[in-house]
């Protein structure tokens, strides 16, 4: 594999774009992505853009991956979302022993995909024994090991807590081959993800593949990056993939406005509706990526010159994920109307545009819900002067 540093990644997803473009149609026919394209991420050390460098990834900027992400979605959003759930799944590696992180990521493939949190597992001498099934695996179909987030219960069957009396979460890591996979993606949006289910049988886990994912005390990395929660940097990844989903659709819809001529009416680039969408629509595209990078780049400022990282942080965070999704849906849904009858044609990309981008506003990071997180935060006066708002 190509290592790859911070400051070429974004080049190298600019110089990969071709080839997923032309790969992109495969891709939703299978369900899943290609081995060109997944040959292409692996070579040129996509998928370890979050790695540490202790284990010879780029650990990049939270910026420098967004823009990776931005980049990738706008040749194909579910190679883009394939590869920021499994880069971000990465960042377990700093909460792991390093020969154990090494093992895996660091073998041929190197790459980790895993589910939503569910079940439990029960601890044994030395490790954790599992037996049950998981789903929405983005990724699975390139990875060589998966994880999954469990409660952990004693050999008793007495549920472990935390000392704030909350169930202990573990993240479980094990090969591929250990699991059972099941094929049952079949959606209307991000078909090419594969988001598959998987499942073990009476599996045991031993204790340096069971990490306390964002669990400050296990943290053995000491970068800015890895005192993001994984949820942060998955928001931020997922809304610059929108971001890049609305840039492509946008510049397609414009590119067919200069040689459009409707029936019946004049050449769309003459009519002044339709100049008027183009501007309102640049300027709300340009609005909403500032916005997301700005707060990005604050946090990440404070990051490193060693400010903890804060519940002012982390709100500022998911609302400006959350409202990036949301502009870059309402983009996506202008441009494919701007470009009519155009549009409802697979061959011409407006249509699967249309449909990852509401399968992205689907997602968790963009549930109306957050706004009012981010309403009751101000309202408390608890933060403290959140990003962007200094």
């Amino acid at each position: 594999m190509n290592k790859a540093t911070a400051i070429d990644l974004v080049e190298r997803a600019r110089a990969l774009a071709p080839l997923i473009r032309q790969e992109a149609e495969e891709i939703e026919r299978t369900r899943r992505l290609t081995e060109p394209v997944v040959s292409a991420l692996i070579d040129n050390g996509m998928y370890r853009a979050l790695l540490p460098k202790s284990l010879g990834g780029a650990e990049a900027p939270l910026t420098t991956f967004m823009q990776m992400q931005e980049e990738i979605a706008k040749a194909d959003a579910s190679t883009a979302w394939c590869l920021g759930q499994c880069s971000v799944c990465a960042v377990i590696s700093a909460y792991i022993d390093h020969d154990a992180a090494d093992e895996i990521f660091n073998s041929k493939q190197g790459i980790l995909a895993w589910g939503a949190i569910n079940h439990d597992v029960r601890a044994e001498p030395g490790g954790y024994r599992a037996n049950a099934r998981w789903e929405f695996a983005s990724g699975i179909r390139q990875a060589s090991w998966l994880g999954a987030h469990v409660r952990i219960t004693e050999a008793d069957g007495t549920p472990r807590k935390r000392p704030d009396g909350s169930p202990e979460i573990r993240t479980i890591l094990f090969p591929l081959s250990s699991a059972t996979l099941y094929d049952v993606w079949d959606v209307i949006g991000l078909r090419g993800t594969g988001t598959d289910s998987y499942s073990v049988d009476n599996l045991f886990i031993p204790e340096k593949f069971a990490a306390l994912r964002d669990e400050p005390s296990a943290l053995r990395e000491k970068g800015p990056l890895y005192r993001i929660p994984t949820n942060a940097i998955y928001s931020m990844g997922f809304a610059a993939t929108s971001l890049g989903v609305a840039r492509a659709q946008f510049d397609a819809a414009v590119d067919l406005s200069r040689k459009k001529t409707p029936q019946g009416l004049s050449a769309m680039k003459d009519n002044g509706g339709v100049q008027g969408l183009i501007g309102l629509n640049e300027a709300r595209l340009r609005r909403a990526r500032a916005y997301l990078f700005a707060t990005a780049a604050e946090v990440w400022d404070d990051l490193v010159r060693d400010k903890p990282f804060t519940e002012g942080h982390r709100v500022a965070l998911r609302l400006a994920a959350t409202s990036t999704i949301h502009q870059s849906t309402e983009i996506v849904n202008v441009a494919y109307h701007m470009a009519g009858a155009t549009a409802v044609f697979r061959a011409n990309g407006f249509e699967r545009r249309l449909r990852d981008m509401h399968a992205i506003n689907q997602q968790l990071q963009a549930r109306d819900t957050h706004y009012e997180e981010m309403g009751r935060a101000i309202l408390s006066g608890n933060l403290a002067g959140p990003p962007t708002a200094r």
